[in-house]
C-alpha cells in the first residue's frame, strides 16, 4: 500500500510510528514507537499513539536527540525509500529550520574549546576516570 505525495488522497490515513519510520526521521519502527510513546513526538500540538492515522496536512513536532522539527505532512507512504523521495513527505516550517541551525551552531562553540587527549588513558588513569565520573580530568 504504497503511496506516494502526488496520490495520496485526503481521507487517506497510515499509521504515525510507520510514517515516522518511512519520512527516515528513526531508523526503525519501533524506535519511532518508542519516542511517540515518550512524548517526542507531537500531532497537532498534542501527544500521540503510535497507531494515530496521520493524514495529509497533519502538523508534526518531532524532537530527536537534540533537535525539534517542525513539520507539515504532505505525503504518505508506508514504505522505507531513498532520502529524496522520504524528504518529499513533509515540509520543515522555517521558523523550525533556523531554531535548528541556530542550536547546532551553539553546540558548535560550546565544543571549541574541547581538546581530546592526545593519548588513550592507561590503567591508572582509567581508574581514576571511573572513580570520579569525570572525562574532563586528563
Amino acid at each position: 500500500m504504497t503511496q506516494h505525495p502526488e496520490q495520496a488522497q485526503a481521507g487517506a490515513g497510515i499509521r504515525l510510528d510507520v510514517w515516522l519510520w518511512a519520512a527516515r526521521f528513526f531508523k526503525t519502527r519501533s524506535l519511532a514507537k518508542q519516542a511517540i510513546e515518550t512524548g517526542k513526538v507531537e500531532v497537532a500540538g498534542q501527544r500521540a499513539k503510535a497507531s494515530r492515522s496521520v493524514r495529509v496536512g497533519d502538523a508534526l513536532q518531532v524532537s530527536r536527540g537534540e533537535e525539534t522539527f517542525q513539520l507539515q505532512v504532505l505525503g504518505l507512504s508506508d514504505s522505507r525509500g531513498p532520502a529524496p523521495v522520504a524528504q518529499a513527505l513533509y515540509a520543515e516550517t522555517e521558523a523550525s529550520r533556523q531554531a535548528r541551525e541556530a542550536a547546532r551552531a551553539q553546540r558548535q562553540v560550546m565544543r571549541d574549546g574541547f581538546r581530546p587527549p592526545e593519548q588513550r588513558p592507561d590503567k591508572r588513569a582509567r581508574r581514576l576516570i571511573r572513580a570520579l565520573g569525570d572525562l574532563n580530568m586528563l
